[in-house]
């Protein structure tokens, strides 16, 4: 098991170092020997091995609906993201994506949809989607065109949507639409479809470097009953965003996931590799890389865990959120490539740990807002703020 002495910090309490407990001996046994050439059918086995162990209660909100609490525990969603990416990349995706895609139904949810879903995602019995994301409309999401005009008492959908993690496995994605109540992001609604829907099809399946379910949505005149609308007409754009706010700064706890397990691997590798009559970890320039690798882990475990933390306390985080992920998505692209240098020609084999970590941690640092997008946001809030 890695170094947890974080856990120690005053942002988590005692049951969070339970949990990360358990969850690690747990993973051990039950994901990190989950690696095939067959993505879709190891995502669906994670799903429901993730669900069996309980784990997928802390991704939905309500204990009635099958969640751990009331509310989505942030520090929780954080350390399991962790754990998970630690272990194995596809399973930290297959826990995130169960609580991103039902996330807008956790928060706005009506009852009878949070019976009907929530159960079932938290029991892994059910693969959730969020489809955000269009071919001309990623940063920038007020310019999304798929549209969906009201008919009576149904939407009609037409438009496409891209980039939709789970597209192609998942039995339910949460929707945004442009309505046309009003101009930009105030004109956006939310709306479940259902895997099968007369209208909806998956237009193509995308492959990326650190493979996972991946593909393009058509919708070709989709009626979609106005009972499926998530939260109020018009108000897409809010819900997607404190979706967002939720699961942006869990992004940055699977970064660390990620760099923590690189640097473990840089550490076995550094201190067992004969060189020069010692190891390689005898050398100053090894010592000197492992001391950086380790203080870009500290420092962005503390921004994570402090926006995961200010989010319990009933916070908004929309900045903190934004250097949380911005800080540890780029901090762990310098930690594992620093573990591929040490690691030497074994580093760019294929499917050695240091490799896969390699092609997990690019995307990390363009979905859910890229980088730049993250920088953005931050500057604007401090301007805001000082206004």
């Amino acid at each position: 098991m890695a170094d947890t002495s974080y856990l120690q910090w005053p942002f988590f309490d005692e049951k969070h170092a339970q949990l990360v407990t358990e969850l690690d001996a747990w993973a051990a046994q039950n994901v990190a020997h989950i690696h095939s050439d067959d993505n879709d059918g190891d995502c669906r086995q994670l799903v429901k091995a993730l669900g069996q162990g309980g784990w997928l209660r802390h991704a939905v909100a309500g204990a009635e609906n099958g969640g751990a609490g009331a509310q989505i525990d942030t520090r929780a969603i954080c350390l399991i993201r962790e754990t998970l990416a630690r272990h194995n990349g596809l399973a930290d995706f297959a826990f995130a994506m169960q609580g991103l895609g039902s996330g807008a139904i956790s928060l706005a949810g009506t009852p009878a949809q949070k019976q009907r879903y929530l159960s079932r995602v938290a029991a892994g019995e059910a693969i959730s989607a969020f489809a955000l994301s269009e071919p001309d409309a990623g940063s920038d999401v007020a310019a999304m065109s798929c549209e969906a005009r009201l008919d009576d008492d149904h939407y009609v959908l037409n438009g496409e949507k891209t980039w939709i993690s789970n597209g192609g496995i998942a039995d339910f994605y949460v929707v945004f639409v442009r309505t046309g109540e009003a101009p930009g992001s105030r004109g956006i609604s939310a709306l479940i479809v259902d895997a099968g829907t007369p209208g909806f099809e998956i237009a193509e399946r995308i492959n990326v470097i650190a493979p996972h379910p991946l593909a393009r949505l058509r919708f070709t005149n989709c009626r979609i009953p106005v009972t499926q609308r998530v939260g109020a007409a018009a108000e897409g754009f809010k819900v997607a965003m404190r979706t967002l706010d939720v699961f942006r700064t869990s992004v940055a706890a699977a970064a660390l996931g990620f760099a923590r397990r690189a640097l473990d691997e840089a550490l076995q590798r550094a201190t067992t590799r004969k060189m020069f009559g010692g190891v390689l970890a005898d050398f100053q320039l090894t010592q000197a890389k492992l001391a950086q690798m380790a203080t870009l882990i500290d420092s962005a475990a503390l921004l994570t865990y402090r926006a995961a933390w200010q989010r319990d306390q009933g916070q908004n985080v929309t900045r903190e959120a934004a250097m949380a992920k911005m800080t540890a998505t780029e901090n762990a692209q310098q930690v594992i490539d620093a573990a591929v240098q040490i690691w030497g020609g074994l580093g760019v084999v294929s499917d050695q740990p240091v490799e896969r970590l390699y092609r997990e941690i690019r995307a990390l640092r363009i979905y859910e807002g890229a980088t730049e997008v993250q920088q953005l946001i931050i500057g604007r809030d401090l301007i805001k703020s000082h206004s």
